[in-house]
């Protein structure tokens, strides 16, 4: 008797929290996919002002309207000044459908120490580099003191602001393992112990994206990055901000300071550049030993190069959402000077471009047609976004 009197309150009490719940009206979150291929993986950044979100002391979740399941979300700060402005999401929507997500506003939960899928930081204990990743790729650039070293004439300095690839095939961070691998223990990241590794030389190259200014005949660059700002990490993005002192092309004073992101699931970084003195600018690919193959589609706004890469292959491409107004295979004999370059109308003071690479070895990408056709559905997303409606 007492069990059936105990059953019959817990369902009565379910009950009763299930109709609250159900009367309860949260904002909503409808998301429509038009084309004719299921969506994922693709970031969607709505402006928390859709919300009146100012409650510091609450954190917002999303859930499948339907399933009430919990969709993995991220919070951002875009313009650094301490408010969160902008909630992503990456929802999963079929083909030619709509999904509806609801926003709810909860206690903040504690934060956890372990390190975000999408990760960028400076790195001081290897003299100031700056390395970012995701689950699939990771990059790094180069900082003050290791051009001082370089032009110093010590050990260990690089002087490029050329971008360079660590070729990671594992899902998890690796950064700051590798970092310590190499600087602690008699192991180094430049060997491949299942994990991936950094054999992707840059030198004075572009590496994978970096920028340059063609005058005449010859390109010009900037040195390394003098200044750096992180502005988030986490399951969905990470973001940050490199500074650089102005630099002479041929005469020519250029600024130039890049916001770089990279989301999860994406082989690209995006780039947005605010460069001042000068109305084109031209963004490169290493051409390393000049044995790959290029492919340039123009209609899709985007150069790429597969080579031979150590006992695999490597794909590298830049995508231009607009604004693309060519390109150039440059062929020189000075070393790490010969770069593929697409070049690029500056609108406003600003260049926005993606970046990035496929490493065969990791399994994402089996050939270059496969590494063609990603670009070709990045591209196709980037021009035909999913719709996004807030309803409160």
């Amino acid at each position: 008797m007492r069990k059936s009197i105990l059953l019959f309150s817990f369902s009565f009490l379910f009950l009763l929290f299930s109709c609250k719940e159900q009367g309860k009206s949260y904002p909503q979150i409808i998301i429509e996919n038009t084309a004719e291929a299921d969506r994922s993986l693709e970031t969607v950044s709505i402006d928390l002002d859709a919300f009146k979100f100012e409650n510091k002391e609450q954190e917002i979740v999303i859930r499948d309207f339907d399933s009430k399941e919990k969709v993995t979300s991220q919070v951002v700060d875009n313009d650094g000044d301490k408010r969160m402005d902008h909630l992503l999401f990456q929802p999963e929507i079929p083909a030619r459908s709509k999904k509806t997500f609801e926003v709810i506003f909860k206690k903040k939960s504690k934060e956890t120490d372990s390190i975000p899928s999408c990760y960028s930081r400076f790195v001081p204990e290897r003299t100031d580099d700056y390395a970012w990743e995701n689950n699939r790729v990771a990059f790094r650039t180069y900082g003050p003191v290791a051009q001082k070293m370089k032009e110093d004439g010590i050990k260990g300095g690089t002087l490029s602001s050329g971008i360079d690839a660590w070729l990671k095939r594992v899902d998890y961070p690796i950064i700051n393992k590798w970092y310590h691998k190499e600087l602690n223990t008699e192991g180094s990241y430049h060997k491949d112990n299942g994990e991936g590794l950094d054999n992707f030389h840059v030198g004075v190259s572009r590496g994978v994206g970096g920028i340059a200014k063609k005058v005449d005949s010859i390109y010009y660059f900037s040195k390394n990055f003098t200044a750096w700002k992180t502005i988030t990490t986490g399951p969905i993005r990470t973001s940050f901000v490199l500074s650089y002192e102005n630099w002479d092309a041929n005469g020519n004073m250029i600024s130039e300071e890049k916001k770089i992101s990279l989301d999860y699931g994406s082989n690209l970084s995006k780039f947005e550049i605010t460069i001042k003195g000068t109305d084109t600018i031209s963004a490169g690919l290493t051409l390393h030993d000049k044995d790959g193959d290029i492919a340039v589609n123009e209609q899709n706004g985007w150069i790429s190069y597969w080579e031979p890469h150590e006992d695999s292959e490597l794909g590298t491409a830049i995508i231009v959402p607009d604004n693309m107004i060519g390109y150039e295979h440059y062929l020189t004999s000075k070393k790490d000077e010969s770069n593929l370059y697409t070049h690029i109308k500056v609108t406003n003071n600003k260049v926005i471009y993606y970046a990035g690479f496929g490493w065969k070895k990791s399994n994402q990408f089996n050939s270059q047609e496969a590494w063609n056709s990603y670009l070709n559905l990045f591209s196709d997303r980037l021009r035909n976004p999913l719709k996004v409606t807030v309803k409160q």
